[in-house]
């Protein structure tokens, strides 16, 4: 139920909120677009702190409005075309600002009057602050919309096809941001479902307890009609006729009242469903994800279907008491009521355990589905079988906006050969639970479409199309959902793009869409929290404000935009660099979590800084010589490097090491054997630098004695300098050399001669005396040394 139906349900409120918003002339709007004006204006991630980014932000919602105008003047409805277009004109009269203003303003006091009235709001609240970068629960909030689509019902008398609502809720999460940025997250819409769901239930069995009250009084309209039918020559027929009347139309207002009750309720219990379905989609993404909502929907939909069953009864019963010749507020209302029925139970139809979203062929694996309506309409008595085909997009998107009506000839649009397709379902006595599992499937063969212009395989989106046929009580009921979109790969190396489209897919996907339908471009807001969602929830440690600023700069070009395309996301390389953002970004994230995450948690790594500001920041370093960090490589895919401070008060950076090193010898150990490398640069600006033991001590190897008769031999990583001619190696240390006087706070490092030639050192160190004045002291004892060197 949206925002305004709430405020709606008092009249006090509307007539507040309908003088604010005809103070613009937008009191129309407000009505024609409720829920779409609620849904992009509380999606919102950042709020506006400037008065040049509160106009920007106001002139995209605009474009966004009258987009959306235009969309809706191809209803069919010539009433809400012509209104559609008094709203475009209007619009125009407005200014942006003004208008934009105007409405958040609005939602604002609605949220106020809504909690002063006590009544539960669902989902987002409005956005107080920007997203917490640095809280690694705040990576949840919903850019976009659900992609789950509800399933199709028929009957054996209309054969068509239903279908339900598209997508999901919205779930938003916010944080109250101090003036250093900090905070605690709060999941607004995860931390009140449970209480709104509470509350649904119990308005669900007020309501119907309420319609229960006519039950007597139907029996006895029944046997009144009865009676009356079998004494037609009474001389108080006129009058028992009238008070039949009377009482049936009584019956029926009661029926009617009863359905107005009943009919928000199911639209608010399915959002609340598409809202699951969108927190799932985000748990594709890494997001948390309370799984155990969907036992509490569930048992709202029992009884809902109960409510509607027995008001289906009811309605039909009352129909039999034959009066009147044409009865058609009475057939409406069966009407009514038979479409709400089979809204809900093809609603119920959903994936509750999705299949991988990128798919390797020949490689098993598992989903499940699960039907909401439980034991209610007996359908679990004689289970029916459930089937599973692969579709592709254009598949997908022709029978869910066209209408595309199920039969048997639907295994044969499958775009694909899936092994052990078929599950039947069954049901759990102790929860409740209808599902069918599919624990070994494998997708054998694919059909893919024609590649326009750059696309490739990896962009390419397929969904598994799950659909079951069962008959009950002389109706057969055909449904149908569509799992969350799939990348189908054959190669591992088509894995990083493949994740791309669906991490785009997870995190931006509209709330209603045709399959499956995606924005090119997103603000840096919504990608930013996307890109923290998911490298948290791969490493175990969310990104910093840095490393975030950090990512930004890197995606930008040549004209800077608070928007990032899909292109800049993963199609065009980066500047001089052979590939793209996405491909570096996953490579770091996966060299992170299978080497480097236990020290990526424990804050050793800083990770996302560049080279200039790197060495900035070590030269600033009040611990000098020695002092360390470790940062991912710009130009090699999942590289990381270490840039410390030699021996003459510079910055080195070392060749950057990636998977295939650390297979050979942990991240750890080759830090251990550098000897040069002394202070660890704290990642956190309030932090201090740490000892390089204390820092990295936990994650060396253990050094173990070598077995009785045989002697060990040891990988030690070594680092040639570049000072002699030859160059000579650092590292372990065995004879100590003087320091050159450069400068008071620095000491000259330790060469190790284990390995090096003699007169590469003594080259090196002439050199240096070389450029020394005979009277400075230091001048007689580097000349010795340099000697025993030679001798």
């Amino acid at each position: 139920m949206s925002l305004w139906k709430r405020i709606s349900s008092h009249a006090d409120c509307e007539a507040r909120m309908a003088a604010y918003y005809d103070e613009k002339g937008l009191f129309d709007l407000r009505l024609c677009l409720a829920a779409w004006i609620e849904d992009r204006i509380m999606s919102e991630q950042i709020t506006p702190n400037s008065a040049e980014q509160l106009e920007r932000v106001a002139l995209k919602f605009n474009e966004d409005l009258q987009q959306k105008l235009l969309s809706t003047r191809t209803a069919s409805d010539q009433a809400l075309k012509y209104r559609v277009v008094e709203l475009c004109t209007q619009i125009q009269r407005t200014s942006a600002l003004e208008l934009y203003t105007h409405l958040r303003g609005g939602l604002q006091k609605e949220l106020q009057l809504a909690t002063e009235k006590s009544v539960a709001t669902p989902g987002p609240s409005m956005p107080l602050s920007p997203y917490n970068m640095n809280n690694p629960t705040a990576a949840m909030v919903a850019a976009g919309g659900g992609v789950g689509v509800g399933g199709g019902y028929m009957d054996s008398s209309e054969l068509m096809s239903v279908q339900p609502a598209l997508g999901g809720g919205l779930g938003v999460i916010h944080n109250a941001v101090g003036a250093n940025g900090g905070g605690n997250v709060t999941p607004i819409g995860m931390a009140t479902a449970k209480v709104e769901l509470y509350e649904i239930e119990h308005q669900i069995l007020q309501y119907f307890n309420d319609f229960s009250t006519c039950g007597n009084s139907l029996k006895m309209l029944v046997q009144n009609y009865s009676y009356m039918l079998n004494s037609t020559g009474s001389p108080n027929a006129e009058e028992a006729f009238k008070c039949l009347m009377t009482e049936k139309a009584a019956i029926v207002t009661t029926l009617c009242r009863s359905y107005l009750c009943y009919e928000p309720l199911q639209e608010l219990i399915i959002g609340e469903l598409n809202n699951w379905r969108r927190q799932q989609a985000l748990a594709g993404n890494g997001a948390p994800f309370n799984e155990s909502t969907l036992d509490q929907i569930q048992r709202c939909f029992e009884l809902l279907e109960s409510f509607i069953g027995h008001l289906l009864a009811a309605v039909k019963e009352t129909l039999r008491v034959h009066i009147v010749n044409d009865e058609p507020e009475l057939n409406n209302l069966l009407e009514r009521v038979r479409s709400a029925q089979k809204n809900l139970v093809c609603a119920a139809f959903i994936v509750d355990k999705q299949p991988p979203q990128v798919m390797k062929t020949n490689t098993r694996f598992a989903a499940s589905v699960r039907w909401l309506i439980g034991s209610q309409l007996g359908i679990h008595n004689n289970p029916p079988t459930i089937e599973c085909i692969i579709m592709s997009e254009n598949q997908a998107n022709r029978f869910v906006t066209r209408g595309t009506q199920m039969d048997s000839t639907l295994a044969g649009q499958s775009s694909g050969e899936i092994q052990n397709c078929s599950s039947t379902m069954e049901y759990q006595q102790n929860n409740h639970i209808f599902s069918a599992s599919f624990r070994n499937m494998q997708l054998k063969k694919i059909k893919r479409a024609e590649k326009k212009g750059t696309e490739s395989v990896m962009d390419e989106k397929f969904a598994l199309f799950f659909y079951a046929t069962t008959t009950v009580n002389d109706y057969q009921i055909r449904v149908w959902t569509l799992s969350l979109p799939v990348v189908v790969i054959v190669h591992g190396n088509q894995e990083p793009q493949s994740w791309a489209t669906i991490t785009w897919d997870n995190a931006f996907a509209d709330i209603v869409r045709e399959p499956f339908m995606i924005t090119d471009r997103v603000t840096w807001a919504q990608l930013s929290v996307a890109l923290n969602t998911k490298f948290g929830s791969s490493t175990q440690r969310a990104l910093t404000r840095d490393n975030l600023d950090f990512l930004y700069e890197k995606l930008q070009r040549d004209e800077r935009s608070e928007y990032i395309t899909w292109n800049q996301f993963c199609k065009e390389p980066l500047p001089d660099r052979p590939f793209t953002f996405w491909e570096w970004f996953f490579a770091i994230m996966k060299l992170t979590k299978d080497h480097l995450m236990g020290m990526w948690k424990a804050s050793c790594i800083m990770g996302f800084i560049n080279k200039v500001k790197a060495q900035d920041d070590l030269m600033r370093s009040a611990t000098g010589i020695g002092t360390f960090l470790l940062r991912f490589s710009d130009s090699e895919l999942g590289g990381v490097t270490i840039a410390y401070v030699n021996e003459y008060g510079s910055v080195t950076m070392l060749s950057p090491w990636t998977a295939r090193d650390f297979q050979i010898l942990n991240l750890a150990d080759r830090i251990r054997d550098l000897n040069m490398l002394r202070w660890l640069h704290p990642s956190d600006t309030n932090a201090v630098p740490q000892e390089r033991d204390r820092a990295f001590g936990e994650f060396y190897s253990p050094r173990t004695e070598p077995t009785p008769g045989y002697v060990r031999s040891t990988l030690h990583v070594q680092v040639r300098n570049t000072i002699g001619d030859n160059g000579s190696i650092i590292g372990t240390p065995q004879h100590p050399i003087p320091s050159p006087p450069q400068d008071s706070s620095m000491s000259m490092g330790n060469f190790d001669d284990s390995d090096s030639d003699d007169s590469s050192v003594a080259d090196a160190l002439e050199r240096y005396v070389a450029g020394t004045s005979p009277d400075d002291p230091i001048f007689h004892q580097i000349r010795a040394t340099i000697m025993s060197a030679m001798m």
